[in-house]
This record gives structure tokens, C-alpha cells and sequence, in this order.
């Protein structure tokens, strides 16, 4: 991953391909913005009017690059746009400074060093400009579609952003230090998780997931348990199995645990691990399947949160469960109108083999419930009814405490990862009533993401704490690349956990 580093340097004085200025939308043309004071004065003070000869306005995630001037070790300025200029007292938000961040890492693909001289007054800010230059730099280039051949590797593709110096940071400051360990550590865990999306079906299975999870568990002090086809049968996992079973790649449940001596709450969280989805027997339509790679967002964003809490030692104890499975139609299928025997003994109609998420979802929450967390928190690339109700960038929120549901919309501000709580109208739930089980998979059309969450509030114990994301329409970037966010796997929902997890730590779990 992208290297970082602190510099209590000038911007003028730190050698690098680049340096990174600021630049704002103000009244009358652009702003120069805190931090390139060094910089704007090799250029006589009129760094400004340069950049507006060459078009720059100061829009949000605007990119300009110009040669340097004498008196800068950098060769090249880049200034990228941080939109309107503050009030007067008020500084940048965390969120445009992520966002400027990752354009201006992004727009330095390829070069081995960037020197950052962004607005940073504070620990806050510097998190926030490491955490958006980290995600931006990232890049994919792991597989190659036949297993990883070398030569056949994408030549524009010319590699992250080597090296990030944060200018304006102080290395010796403990709060600013701590500020870079833990963006790094989470962006890491970010960036796997998009590794892990991007990977493609024939590359990544059920097995092979829980590979990578054992692998990383022992690296990191994590405890695993991995039930495979044989102890899912045994256990009665019938929602795993059941979805699982029309695919030569069989189903696995991986418990991966973190936990801290002085730990007073617990939470579990449960992940959505469907490595390919074809729709099974109700198969998908042409147009609707080439991305089903990204099905398992939601497993791997557990994943990765586990690992991050690990990695900073958050007092808090953590449990991860990826229900990973293919959903494949083959002789051996689950049919439109079967009835699988849940984990836990409910019996579920199955109108859709294409709504499979829920079921292997319900299985891992009531296998989560015994152990008696004080929350559960599920994440999946649920329906694409939550896509149409809120597009590709926000996930829904439902749960069945409006207290907790409030707390997880809070968080996911805070961290950048735009939400919407959602509700479970009581109404909908005779959608889902079955006239040969327990309950039927599918219910009303209409509102069919809150269907979704209905079904799976059935699986939640009593008293216990549930939270649901639907991050289908963030999970998987199919435009081009914004700010910090890439093309492809972008690891939605991992911020959003383990700012949870760490608030859980400091006792305010909402």
C-alpha cells in the first residue's frame, strides 16, 4: 500500500514529483487555501490568477496541474479544487478533504512521491487527508483474468501513488501520529476488502474466502472457525446450503473473532458472502449479471473491519460471520417454490431463488444471536429495490430500535459514507406469510428492500439489538472514479463499522 509520512517542512522545501495545494470557489474566482502559502509565494503571489488562466475555478474534486516555479523542489503543482470557500472561523469539512484528497492521488497514479499541503490545522484534518489519499491512491492489479499472468498485465495501468508526505503534520505530536497509524491500518483493511470484490468468481469461492480469512486471522491473532458443506448439513444451516447447492464451489459459515481482555460490549456482525450470483434457477437477465462478482461486499467488509479493530486494539469484543456461498442453477438447484429448513427451525418458501442473500443472511444472524451480543449488525448487497429508492451512492438503514438506527446514520456521516434510515412498515409483513412454511423469501414488490429487512428481523433473537445496511447500490463503483472512490470494489460499509466498533469501545453504543 501507498507509503505515509509526516513533514513539518515547508511545501517549498519538501522534494517530491508534485506538490498537492488547495485551492477554493470563491466570490471572484479562485482561492488559494490554507497550506500552500509557501507555494503560492514562488509564485509571487499570484498562484491564484495562474490557475484561473488555465480554467481552475475551485470546484469540488477540479484537478490543474502546472509547472513549477523556482524556488519548489516539486517539478510540478497540483491544485485540486475543495469547492466554496468556508465561513469566516469555520474550516474544511472532513469529507472534502477526503474527497481532494483521493482526486489528487488518483490524478498521481504512477509517480513516486506526493507532498500534501492541504489544510491541515488539526489531527482531525489530518486523518482525514491521509484517509482520502490512501483510498485514492488504490489501485487493482492483482488478477488478470487467467490467474495473474505477468505479461498480460494492463500497461496503462502504472501503479498507485508511491509515497504521500503530509506537509503541515507533526511527526513528534502523539495525536498526530496516532491520527496516521489509524488511517493506515484502516484504509489497509479497506483496500483488502476491495481486493477481494475485484477478484473475479473463478478466483474467489466459498473455500477460498474462508482461506483468505483463516490466513489473515492467524497473521493478526483472530480466532476462525470454518463449517464447511459437511458441518452445515449437520448443523441444519438449510438457507446456506439450500442457496449454495446448485454450484460445484459448496457453501461455508467462517466465525472470525476478535476480542479484548478489558472489552465490556460485544457486537457481531454478519456479512453477505455470495461469490458469484447468477439468480440460481430464477436466473438474472442478460445485463444484470456481468458484476455479480460483488455480491460478497458485505462478507468482505466484515472481514475487513474484524481485522482493522484487531490491528488498533480497540477495547471492544468483535465477531465477524461471512455466509459465504455460489449461487449457481444446475440439476441439483434449489426450485422456485422449495422449502428450506433454517438454522434455528423456521421453515422458508422459496418464491425466488434470486432473493438468496436474505437466506444465507438468516441462517449466520440466528447462529449470531446464540451467542447473545449486545448488538448485531448485518451488511449486504441486499435488493436492487434499495438501489432505485436511493441510487448508487447512499445504503439504506433498518432497524429494530430507532435509537440504534439514528446512531448508525450518525456514524456513517461522520466517516463519509452517505446513508438513509429506512423503515419496516408493519404492513408489509403479511407479504411474507406462506401458505406450506414459516414464512415465503419474497413478499410485496413494492418497498421490496424493507421486505428484505422485514424477512430478516424474523432470524433476530429476542432482545437483542439489530441493525441492517443494504449497501447494493455503494458496494460496486460500474462508473468512473470520484474523490477517493475507484472504479469497481470501493469497501463500503467497513468506515462505518469500525467507527462503530470504536464507539462501542468508548461505551456509547447508542
Amino acid at each position: 500500500m501507498t507509503a505515509l509520512t509526516l513533514s513539518t517542512s515547508s511545501a517549498a522545501a519538501v522534494r517530491a514529483d508534485a506538490v498537492v495545494v488547495g485551492v477554493a470557489k470563491g466570490a471572484k474566482g479562485p482561492v488559494v487555501a490554507v497550506g500552500a502559502e509557501a507555494v503560492d509565494k514562488a509564485f509571487g503571489g499570484k498562484l491564484a490568477a495562474v490557475l484561473e488562466t488555465l480554467g481552475a475555478t475551485g470546484a469540488e474534486g477540479e484537478v490543474t496541474k502546472l509547472p513549477s516555479a523556482s524556488g519548489l523542489k516539486a517539478p510540478v503543482v497540483l491544485a485540486v479544487g475543495l469547492g466554496e470557500v468556508p465561513a469566516k472561523g469555520d474550516g474544511y469539512d472532513a469529507e472534502t478533504l477526503r474527497r481532494a484528497a483521493g482526486a489528487a492521488a488518483r490524478a498521481l497514479s504512477g509517480s513516486k512521491k506526493g507532498a500534501f499541503a492541504l489544510p491541515i490545522e488539526d489531527p482531525a484534518d489530518a486523518t482525514a487527508v491521509a484517509e482520502g489519499a490512501l483510498l485514492g491512491a488504490y489501485t487493482y492489479d492483482k488478477s488478470n483474468g487467467n490467474g495473474g499472468s505477468a505479461k498480460n498485465k494492463d500497461k496503462k495501468n502504472n501503479g498507485p501513488l508511491a509515497e504521500v508526505t503530509l506537509v503541515g503534520g507533526k511527526p513528534r505530536d502523539k495525536a498526530y501520529k496516532a491520527a496516521v497509524e489509524r488511517a493506515t491500518a484502516l484504509v489497509a483493511e479497506v483496500n483488502r476488502a476491495r481486493d477481494l470484490i475485484n477478484t473475479p468468481s473463478n478466483l474467489l469461492n466459498p473455500a477460498s474466502f474462508a482461506a483468505e480469512a483463516v490466513a489473515a486471522a492467524k497473521e493478526h491473532g483472530l480466532k476462525t472457525e470454518v463449517l464447511d458443506e459437511k458441518a452445515l448439513k449437520k448443523g441444519g444451516y438449510g438457507g446456506i446450503l439450500g442457496v449454495g447447492q446448485g454450484s460445484e464451489a459448496p457453501p461455508r459459515l467462517v466465525r472470525i473473532a476478535y476480542t479484548h481482555p478489558k472489552a465490556e460490549k460485544t457486537l457481531a456482525l454478519v456479512g453477505k458472502g455470495i461469490t458469484y450470483d447468477s439468480g440460481g434457477i430464477s436466473l438474472k437477465p442478460a445485463g444484470h449479471n456481468e458484476t455479480m462478482k460483488c455480491d460478497m461486499s458485505g462478507a468482505a467488509a466484515v472481514f475487513a473491519t474484524v481485522v482493522t479493530a484487531a490491528k488498533l486494539g480497540l477495547r471492544v469484543n468483535l465477531t465477524g460471520w461471512l455466509a459465504l456461498a455460489e449461487n449457481m442453477p444446475s440439476g441439483s438447484a434449489t426450485r422456485p417454490g422449495d422449502v428450506l429448513s433454517m438454522y434455528g427451525g423456521k421453515t422458508v418458501e422459496v418464491l425466488n431463488t434470486d432473493a438468496e442473500g436474505r437466506l444465507v443472511l438468516a441462517d449466520a444472524i440466528t447462529r449470531a444471536g446464540e451467542e447473545k451480543p449486545d448488538a448485531i449488525v448485518d451488511v449486504a448487497t441486499l435488493t436492487g429495490a434499495m438501489v432505485l429508492a436511493l441510487g448508487n451512492r447512499t445504503f439504506g438503514i433498518m432497524t429494530n430500535d430507532e435509537a440504534f438506527r439514528t446512531t448508525l446514520h450518525e456514524i456513517a456521516g461522520e466517516v463519509g459514507e452517505p446513508s438513509w434510515p429506512m423503515p419496516l412498515p408493519d404492513h408489509l409483513r403479511k407479504g411474507i406469510d406462506s401458505p406450506v412454511a414459516d414464512l415465503a423469501n419474497m413478499g410485496e414488490r413494492m418497498g421490496g428492500g424493507l421486505v428484505a429487512g422485514i424477512f430478516l428481523k424474523e432470524f433476530v433473537a429476542d432482545g437483542i439489538t439489530w441493525g441492517h445496511l443494504d449497501i447494493a447500490g455503494p458496494a460496486f463503483n460500474e462508473s468512473g472514479p470520484f474523490g477517493y472512490t475507484p472504479k469497481g470494489g470501493t469497501g463500503a460499509a467497513v468506515r462505518t463499522l469500525v467507527r462503530l466498533a470504536e464507539r462501542t469501545a468508548d461505551g456509547d453504543l447508542g
